[in-house]
C-alpha cells in the first residue's frame, strides 16, 4: 500500500467558480483520490480556500462587510459546493487559518537564515484616489514591449512578458480607473529565487513523466527573457499573514503581509496541519506527510492546478521549500489543464456567460457534471463547452450506455426471476469472451488512472460499460428465456455481476451513481477487483437485489434550447 499526498489548486475566496475552475484542479485531483483510496492506498487529500490579496479586500468592501467575515462566509459556501460535487477533500482549510500563519511566518524566517530573502527599496504606485498602494495587478497600462492597452503592472498577458508596475507606459487604477498616481519609496521583502536557477532546472529535469505543458511553462519562466526573477514577497495591506513576528530575522515591516502568492501554497502544508488539529492528532500526524526527516521519504505528492498556476508550483513554492534548508517533501507530480471554454468563449460573470458550480448544481445532479467534464478535460489542448456536446455525452454515455444496462437486466430480472439473482446454467464461451475483453480494458483503464490521464481513462470506462451491452445485445436472455430458462439465468447472472463490478469501477467519476448501483446490488462493500474471474461470481445465485429508478435521465432539446439560451449572456 503506498502513501499518495494529494493537493488541488486552491480556489480564490472572492467568489464562486465557474465550471472551467472545477474541471482544471478540483474534479480532476478528486477523481484520482478517489481511485487511490479504491486501491487500498492511504491518501491525504487537501485543498482550501485562499483568502488573501487584494481581491478579497475588494470584494469585501464590495459587498459591505469586513473582509474577515467576507471570507468566512465564502469558505461556507465555496465548502458547500464542493460537497455537492462530491469532492473528497480529506481537508478544506483556509489560507487565514493561524496554521498557515504560523507555518508562513516559520518558513519565511528559515529562508531569511539562509540568505534568501532580502530588503530591497522599491517605487511602488499609490493611488490618490484609492487612497492605498496598488497591488501589481491593480495597475494597468500599456506594454512598453507590444503595445497592448490592457497590461497589467506584473505581466502582460498579451505577450506574456514581465513586468513592474514602473515599466507601463500611461499607467492607471484598475480599481477606480484614475490616473492620479504617485510613485512613492517603500521597503519589501523579496525571495532571491535567482539564485537557484540551476537548483531547480536540475529539480525539473530529474523529474519522470511531467506533462509537457507543466515543463514547458516551468522551462520558460526559468530560462526566456531575463530569466527567473528574484520575486518580492510582501505587500502594503492590511489583510494577510503579518510580515513582523516574533523571531523574524529583520525589522521595518510593520504593517505589511506576505504576497498572497507566497502564502497561499504553504496552506498545503497548514491545511494537513488544520486537519491533524481537528482530528485531535499531534504534529506527528501531519509531519509524516510533509517532513522527510518525520517519514515523508515514502509519500508520492501529486498536484493538480490550471496552466496559470504552473509557475508558482514549479518555481516559487519549491524554492520556498528546499531554499528554508529543511527537509520538506516536494511534489513527485504536477498535472495541469488547459482552459475550458463556454460555446467558444470566455465565461463571464460580468455578462452572465457560462455556466457557474452553485448553477450547475442545480440545474442536473453532480454525476452529470464529473462525467461531462472529466471526460473532455483539457488535458493536451483546451476544451469547448458546449450545450449540444454536453446533451449527447450524458445521453449516449450515461442514459444510454450505463443507465441502459442497469435497467434492461434488473427489470428483466425481476419480472422473470424475482429480485434475487437467478440460478442455472453456467458461464460459457460467450462470458469468458466478455471477461477476456474486460480485462484487457481494465489494464488500460488503470494504467491511464496511474499516470492521471483521465480523459483516457473515461474513455476506458465507458469502453468497459459498452463490452456489457454488446455481450447483452448478442446473449439475448428475453430471446433465450422461452426455450431455456437456465440458459437464461445464466447470462442474467453474469450481467448482475457485470452491474456490480461497474458501480465499484464507476466510483472516481460518478460516485453518487456507483453508490446508487452498488447500494442496488447489496454489494456497498465491493471493492476494487484483483481477480476479475471471482468478481464476475462475487453475487451467488439467491442474493437479492432492487431494480434501481432511471438512474440518468435523459436531456431533451427543449431543454438543451432553454439552456443555451439562458446562459448566453448579454449581447
Amino acid at each position: 500500500m503506498a502513501r499518495i499526498l494529494i493537493t488541488s489548486a486552491l480556489p480564490y475566496i472572492n467568489g464562486i467558480k465557474h465550471l472551467g475552475n472545477l474541471v482544471g484542479s478540483q474534479l480532476p485531483s478528486d477523481a484520482y483520490a478517489r481511485y487511490m483510496r479504491a486501491k487500498g492506498h492511504e491518501v491525504m487529500f487537501i485543498c482550501a480556500t485562499d483568502e488573501h490579496g487584494t481581491p478579497a479586500e475588494l470584494a469585501a468592501a464590495k459587498a459591505g462587510v469586513p473582509v474577515a467575515k467576507f471570507c468566512a462566509d465564502m469558505h461556507v459556501v465555496q465548502k458547500d459546493i464542493a460537497e455537492g460535487f462530491r469532492l473528497s477533500f480529506d481537508y478544506f482549510g483556509r489560507s487565514s487559518s493561524d496554521r498557515n500563519r504560523e507555518i508562513t511566518q516559520y518558513l519565511a524566517a528559515a529562508l531569511g537564515r539562509e540568505g534568501l530573502i532580502e530588503e530591497v527599496s522599491e517605487k511602488q504606485v499609490y493611488s490618490h484616489a484609492d487612497k492605498r498602494y496598488l497591488p501589481d495587478r491593480y495597475i494597468e497600462g500599456t506594454c512598453p514591449n507590444c503595445g497592448d492597452e490592457k497590461a497589467r503592472g506584473d505581466q502582460c498577458e498579451n505577450c506574456t512578458k514581465q513586468l513592474n508596475p514602473t515599466d507601463l507606459i500611461n499607467p492607471r487604477s484598475a480599481i477606480s480607473g484614475s490616473t492620479d498616481l504617485e510613485v512613492r519609496e517603500t521597503k519589501h521583502l523579496y525571495l532571491k529565487q535567482s539564485t537557484m536557477r540551476e537548483t531547480l532546472d536540475k529539480w525539473i529535469d530529474s523529474q519522470e513523466g511531467w506533462p509537457i505543458l507543466t515543463t514547458s511553462i516551468a522551462k520558460k519562466w526559468l530560462h526566456d527573457g531575463d530569466g527567473l526573477r528574484d520575486r518580492g514577497i510582501t505587500r502594503d495591506l492590511d489583510w494577510g499573514v503579518p510580515v513582523q513576528f516574533d523571531g523574524a530575522p529583520w525589522s521595518g515591516m510593520e504593517g505589511k503581509v506576505f504576497y498572497v502568492w507566497f502564502d497561499a501554497p504553504i496552506e498545503y502544508i497548514s491545511a494537513t496541519a488544520e486537519w491533524a488539529d481537528a482530528n485531535g492528532a499531534g504534529d506527528e500526524a501531519w509531519e509524516r506527510w510533509w517532513r522527510v526527516d518525520k517519514g515523508a521519504d515514502d509519500v508520492r505528492y501529486v498536484q493538480f492546478m490550471g496552466k496559470d498556476n504552473v509557475p508558482f508550483h514549479t518555481l516559487s513554492f519549491p524554492a520556498t521549500m528546499m531554499g528554508s534548508g529543511e527537509p520538506w517533501k516536494l511534489v513527485d507530480f504536477i498535472k495541469s489543464y488547459n482552459w475550458l471554454t463556454y460555446e467558444g468563449g470566455k465565461f463571464s460573470t460580468s455578462q452572465g456567460r457560462g455556466i457557474f458550480m452553485n448553477q450547475a448544481l442545480e440545474i442536473f445532479p453532480s454525476d452529470y457534471w464529473r462525467w461531462w467534464l472529466l471526460s473532455n478535460a483539457p488535458e493536451s489542448s483546451d476544451s469547448n463547452f458546449t450545450w449540444e456536446s454536453f446533451q449527447g455525452g450524458i445521453n449516449k454515455d450515461l442514459a444510454d450506455v450505463l443507465g441502459n444496462f442497469v435497467s434492461r437486466v434488473t427489470k428483466f430480472c425481476r419480472g422473470k426471476f424475482g429480485e434475487e439473482v437467478p440460478a442455472g446454467g453456467s458461464y460459457g464461451a460467450a462470458e469468458a469472451a466478455v471477461m477476456a475483453e474486460i480485462a484487457k480494458r481494465l489494464k488500460v483503464y488503470e494504467a491511464n488512472m496511474e499516470a492521471v490521464e483521465l480523459r483516457k481513462a473515461a474513455a476506458d470506462l465507458r469502453a468497459i460499460w459498452a463490452a456489457g451491452n454488446e455481450y447483452l445485445q448478442a446473449a439475448a436472455p428475453w430471446t433465450i428465456y422461452k426455450e431455456s430458462p437456465e440458459d437464461a439465468a445464466a447470462i442474467v447472472r453474469f450481467a448482475l455481476n457485470l452491474i456490480r463490478l461497474y458501480g465499484v469501477l464507476s466510483g472516481p467519476y460518478i460516485p453518487d451513481a456507483s453508490k446508487t448501483i452498488l447500494a442496488a446490488m447489496n454489494a456497498s462493500d465491493a471493492a476494487w477487483p484483483e481477480d476479475l474471474e471471482a468478481d464476475l461470481s462475487a453475487l451467488p445465485a439467491g442474493h437479492a437485489f432492487t431494480t434501481p429508478e432511471v438512474m440518468f435521465a435523459k436531456i431533451t432539446d427543449e431543454r438543451r434550447d432553454e439552456l443555451e439560451a439562458q446562459f448566453a449572456g448579454e449581447d
